[in-house]
């Protein structure tokens, strides 16, 4: 009996013991952050208001999804793929706008681009409740319609905006996050207020700009993305960071920049830093005279600033004399 009392209690030990699952990953996927993609929102369902407020059809989405990745670069907490990466990989996939918030499309392009997950969201509202006298009594509008030289005695913007962290293996929505924001002001248009923002030239509306988040819907837009971008990095907890080890070899040396011969498809992403080592002396048994281990020699760091699909280039962090047929691997930031 004393026997078996005391097998029991040595298994729950054991069982208490246990690594938790987080701690049983790969130490190349504990050793990074946890690296994502923002899609461009999908802004279909309020086109129509966002053109009657800024008289064309502004790619408010693309704002809302510059202002998310401005968040979590400030954060920190996860390392962001720059848009022109972004943009690149969307181009070579013909990616169509009317896709921007399908998850299974989303999971298909974070395997391309080499992300733990994407983040794909929708413009639920975008535009004004303003309530107006000179109409023949009180009226109210909603979307963006009662603008300019209407006689607005109150004008309330409203924002509204949704996102979702989407698994790339599965397509599962692993986190969501909304957002909302209100502005209301006296006496003025959605685009007037207290700043100095006077329309957009070619580039666009600049969601960032301070003049614009000045304005009664800049401000909405603001607040709304805000209290999204919060959302979303407090979803971090529920992604997974995928272990990505990359081997490869240097393919051509032209000072600071080195090719290697490993590229998207083996998984490599721009950001990757890796080691650089040098095949050494051959160790053999003495017994039998049979190659039983190579002791490599350690070149230095590199860190990936483009990437194809069959190749990628990289400068150097540290180290020299890298040569062609040197061994790159995944290192640790």
């Amino acid at each position: 009996m004393k026997r078996l009392v005391c097998a029991v209690a040595c298994l729950g030990l054991l069982v208490a013991s246990g690594p938790p699952l987080d701690a049983q990953r790969p130490a190349v996927a504990a050793g990074r952050k946890t690296r994502v993609a923002v899609l461009d929102f999908e802004y279909g369902a309020v086109r129509s208001a966002s053109a009657a407020i800024f008289g064309t059809d502004e790619d408010i989405g693309r704002g809302i999804s510059d202002l998310l990745v401005t968040h979590l670069v400030n954060d920190g907490s996860y390392s962001v793929i720059e848009r022109a990466a972004l943009n690149k990989v969307l181009a070579e996939q013909n990616f169509s706008n009317s896709e921007r918030a399908d998850p299974t499309t989303a999971a298909r392009l974070g395997k391309v681009l080499g992300v733990d997950a994407i983040i794909v969201g929708t413009i639920t509202q975008f535009g004004n409740d303003s309530k107006s006298t000179g109409l023949g009594g009180v009226g109210s509008r909603l979307g963006g319609s009662a603008l300019g030289g209407a006689s607005v005695k109150s004008t309330k913007a409203v924002v509204e905006i949704s996102a979702r962290l989407i698994d790339i293996d599965t397509a599962e929505i692993l986190a969501v996050a909304t957002g909302k924001g209100e502005s209301k002001r006296t006496s003025t248009s959605l685009t007037g207020g207290g700043g100095t923002w006077r329309g957009f030239g070619a580039g666009g509306v600049n969601f960032g700009s301070s003049d614009f988040q000045q304005t009664i819907i800049g401000e909405a837009v603001k607040l709304a993305a805000d209290q999204l971008s919060r959302g979303v990095i407090s979803g971090q907890s529920r992604l997974h960071i995928r272990a990505v080890e990359v081997t490869g070899l240097v393919a051509d040396v032209e000072g600071d920049t080195i090719v290697l011969n490993v590229g998207r498809n083996r998984g490599v992403t721009v950001g990757d830093r890796l080691s650089v080592e040098r095949a050494g002396r051959e160790i053999k048994d003495p017994a039998t005279g049979r190659a039983i281990r190579r002791v490599n020699s350690g070149v230095g760091v590199l860190r990936v600033t483009e990437v194809d699909d069959e190749s990628s280039v990289a400068s150097v962090v540290s180290g020299s004399g890298f040569k062609v047929g040197d061994s790159v691997k995944s290192s640790a930031p």
